[in-house]
């Protein structure tokens, strides 16, 4: 475990009570489509093993246990593992464990994942270990989803005010989550330049589904931790999500209405 993973499981907010069921209620679960066009570049239409670093509460490893023959999940939160442990499935491991020191056999995966986590971890020690447990041909991807999602044009714009306070929050208070030091937009970079991959690219694609003004309220809360990891310092964090929640709320009323998220994913073959 590197002082860089500890130190991003301490600031993240994820440990507090409750934090853990929020996420698993409120945040995507990758969709088809990006599954499919992974396994199309790891050259497998049924994955032998994939594993999934950084898995949160398990919503990328359970899409994954529909069509692979096993799933490793690696997380080192024991509060989302908890969480994830509340749904099993007889192909899916969960391990508490870092991504950086994974008990996979080497060159043993279809398929390395990390959903929407890549940013919390060391990369070049995680992309070294990675390539380690890929055989030849397999694939790593990186894949995260773009907020806000698409609902409806004020509803989005409250969205991404509530998004940047609590951004700008975390960096006034000393508090930054991992995308403050390994940005996002710069994952397919550090595969390319950590030398392991044969051919790196980034893909996009979307997912969709239906959601309502709770769905949206709870995805806003289920983002870079509960609010009261502020403790009492960030008011503006508390005041843009209390708008998004009366705009949503006046919006989109009882009504379940389309959401499209967008995925990036950057991957590399092995």
């Amino acid at each position: 475990m590197t002082d860089f993973s500890r130190t991003m499981i301490e600031r993240s907010g994820y440990l507090r009570d409750g934090f853990a069921s929020t996420y698993e209620r409120f945040r995507p679960s990758p969709p088809p489509v990006l599954l499919d066009i992974l396994a199309r570049y790891a050259q497998v239409p049924h994955p032998h093993l994939v594993v999934d670093l950084g898995a949160g509460t398990g919503l990328s490893a359970r899409a994954w246990a529909d069509r692979a023959d096993r799933v490793a999940a690696l997380e080192a939160n024991p509060e989302m593992v908890r969480q994830a442990s509340r749904a099993p499935a007889a192909n899916l491991a969960y391990l508490r464990a870092y991504a950086d020191h994974a008990p996979v056999a080497d060159g043993s995966a279809d398929l390395v994942t990390c959903a929407q986590s890549f940013h919390w971890m060391d990369p070049a020690v995680v992309l070294a270990e990675a390539a380690r447990m890929l055989r030849p041909g397999g694939v790593f991807a990186a894949y995260d989803y773009d907020l806000p999602p698409l609902v409806h044009p004020d509803v989005d714009a409250a969205f991404a005010a509530h998004f940047d306070a609590r951004r700008d929050a975390r960096r006034r208070l000393g508090l930054q989550a991992g995308a403050a030091y390994w940005p996002k937009s710069g994952h397919e970079a550090r595969i390319r330049e950590s030398g392991h991959f044969r051919y790196v690219r980034e893909v996009t694609c979307h997912g969709s589904g239906p959601t309502d003004s709770e769905r949206v309220i709870g995805l806003a809360e289920s983002v870079g931790g509960p609010r009261e990891f502020f403790g009492g310092q960030a008011p503006e964090v508390d005041e843009t999500f209390y708008s998004l929640r009366r705009i949503a709320r006046a919006v989109l009323a009882d009504r379940e209405v389309p959401m499209v998220v967008s995925y990036r994913i950057r991957l590399g073959v092995r």
